[in-house]
């Protein structure tokens, strides 16, 4: 029987699908899951509750400040506010940082990488896992939160957007996911320097004008996911100015966020690959 040093080197597609295979099941029942079922939970129940009370007012509106809001406008902001700025970008934290500290910490990094197989199909394995195991709880509940707040009338013409707003979900977190999985695997603490770049940066740069924003992965995800709310009053008008306008097409943004994808994934291999892993004692 070969020994490892000798057995042929397994293509970087196979030991990626058997990393993937491995990783899924330990990612779906690990602690980390416990905080993402709340992260989810917490708008399906907020939702629920906006259902209750403008069930007992109008049916399927909500007032704030005299105006009256439609459930796909309350829906937009679940999906612009709460879902892009805060939940996918946290996921891809929590999860694109631990793909491969993970390893190092459970001590197991060691016999993956004495394998034959390439260090890289190691984290692209896992990071199809974390792909996964996120879009398995996310995008269920972005459609519970859908169909608590839009009216039955309107489901129909509103249809096509949820699954653009399910394609942005993907979108945002494969991004996310694969930035941060290059900071975990290229940098010491990436926790902290995940959540200073989503809590500190992105916040900070998409409100000064210029071209600052341009280097945020925000930017352009909100750029395809507007959301809109009643401008009469002066504390609306000055949440809605602080919101990006005029912001580059789709096409732009998804030719953009493809570009941080590749080269994040990228640079992330290489890490991998070029990086020497010390386990303390």
């Amino acid at each position: 029987m070969a020994s490892p040093a000798t057995a042929p080197r397994t293509s970087f597609v196979t030991a990626a699908a058997r990393v993937l295979d491995l990783s899924l099941g330990e990612m779906i029942w690990s602690r980390r899951t416990i905080l993402l079922v709340l992260l989810v939970g917490v708008p399906v129940l907020l939702a629920a509750v906006i259902r209750i009370l403008t069930k007992t007012a109008v049916f399927g509106h909500l007032e704030v400040n005299g105006v009256m809001v439609g459930g796909r406008a309350i829906f937009d902001v679940f999906v612009g506010r709460l879902f892009v700025r805060f939940v996918v970008p946290l996921l891809g934290i929590l999860y694109g940082t631990a793909l491969i500290a993970d390893e190092v910490e459970d001590r197991t990094i060691t016999y993956l990488f004495t394998r034959p197989i390439a260090r890289a199909s190691v984290l692209v394995g896992k990071y199809l896992a974390y792909l996964i195991c996120t879009t398995l709880f996310v995008l269920p509940a972005v459609m519970i939160i859908y169909f608590l707040l839009v009216p039955l009338a309107d489901i129909g013409a509103t249809f096509p957007g949820l699954l653009l707003d399910l394609g942005l979900m993907i979108v945002g977190l494969a991004v996310y996911g694969a930035v941060f999985a290059f900071v975990g695997a290229r940098m010491s603490r990436p926790l902290v320097i995940g959540l200073v770049f989503i809590f500190g940066w992105e916040p900070v740069v998409m409100l000064i004008p210029g071209y600052l924003r341009h280097f945020t992965v925000a930017y352009y995800l909100q750029s395809l996911a507007p959301y809109t709310l009643p401008t009469d009053s002066s504390a609306m008008s000055l949440l809605q100015s602080l919101l990006p306008s005029n912001g580059p097409g789709a096409a732009v943004c998804l030719f953009w966020l493809a570009v941080i994808w590749v080269v994040s994934l990228a640079l992330a291999g290489r890490a991998v690959e070029s990086r020497e892993y010390i386990l303390e004692p």
